[in-house]
């Protein structure tokens, strides 16, 4: 009788603890889900290059638009050097909960090719989205003695290595497509690089510099004031922001080199936080004074999926780098 009311106890004890540790788990993860509610504090944007460039305008439009979106701060900061290694090692070694989001661009998926990195790009990010297309614009001096790229190459061939360009950095998109221009007419160009966009125009501007190479949001506004004189576009075809410029393909056929901005957080962060701050880009890139901001500068709004960005770095890496071997551009 005694040995029954024992495990009487034992039993409805046990249940009984069952029980507590149930409540007690109810107690610890009731109030979590208010603490996860994403953004719970000031949200940084962490731009891999100098401020003055169209990396900065996209992330400056942005972050106003997020700020006001999510009712917390939304600060830009600038941490440029190492080809945008820097900045992007920086996101890499944050704290997974969302609140660092990296932009990068074509840079991105380059540097692999270039650089012995401090971080795994393939597998130390999750992507966001991707943001969309810029048209990579070459540019000379308003007073230049070029009317067109066939004018340049012309240039070139008679004058070997007389032709420089100027780009944000080396291993950028601009210094591929400056190379691989080079390459691809039989002439050769010296590359100057810079510390993001902000000085390369006016280095060109003032003569020192032949070409400029840069994005058509950032060197267009001084093409139309004849500061800048505009030679071709990069993209595989005409901009409709600028259709009276000629396609680089339309002298080297099939040429093409594209720029890409996109927002990525370090691997780990939770799925459904990647996914609301999609969520929300992807609607701040719908507001008609956005737009219209985009649009001005030749940008193509894509706004994809986090799935659908990371396939896309997972594909352009490998890409970028068969290109690197076949024109042998290095990091200078």
């Amino acid at each position: 009788m005694q040995a029954r009311h024992d495990l009487f106890l034992r039993r409805k004890l046990g249940f009984a603890s069952v029980a507590a540790v149930a409540a007690a788990c109810l107690f610890i993860t009731a109030p979590s889900h208010a603490a996860d509610k994403f953004p719970s504090k000031a949200v940084r944007i962490v731009v891999p290059s100098p401020p003055g460039g169209s990396n900065d305008q996209m992330a400056r439009l942005l972050a106003l638009r997020l700020q006001e979106r999510w009712g917390q701060p939304v600060v830009v900061e600038y941490k440029g050097g190492g080809g945008q290694t820097i900045g992007t090692d920086f996101v890499a070694k944050s704290p997974a909960d969302g609140h660092t989001i990296g932009l990068v661009v074509t840079s991105h998926v380059i540097n692999p090719a270039l650089r012995k990195l401090p971080y795994d790009t393939l597998n130390d990010f999750s992507g966001v989205t991707l943001i969309g297309f810029t048209p990579i614009l070459i540019t000379t001096a308003g007073n230049a003695p070029f009317n067109n790229l066939a004018d340049v190459l012309a240039h070139a061939k008679a004058h070997p290595g007389d032709i420089t360009y100027a780009t944000p950095g080396a291993g950028s998109s601009m210094h591929f497509a400056g190379d691989f221009l080079a390459k691809s007419a039989g002439v050769e160009f010296r590359h100057i690089p810079f510390r993001g966009g902000g000085q390369q125009g006016q280095e060109v501007m003032t003569g020192r510099v032949t070409l400029n190479i840069g994005t058509l949001g950032t060197s267009y506004p001084f093409v139309k004031s004849g500061h800048l004189k505009a030679i071709a576009i990069t993209d595989p075809k005409r901009s409709p922001a600028a259709p009276e410029i000629p396609a680089v393909a339309e002298t080297l056929p099939g040429f093409s080199v594209q720029s890409f901005i996109g927002f990525v957080v370090p691997k780990g962060t939770p799925r459904d936080v990647i996914q609301n701050i999609r969520n929300d880009v992807v609607a701040t890139l719908k507001v008609p004074e956005v737009v219209a901001n985009l649009t001005s500068g030749g940008f193509e709004v894509v706004g994809g999926t986090p799935e659908e960005f990371d396939r896309f770095i997972a594909e352009q890496v490998p890409r970028w780098a068969g290109i690197a071997k076949r024109t042998g551009i290095t990091a200078e």
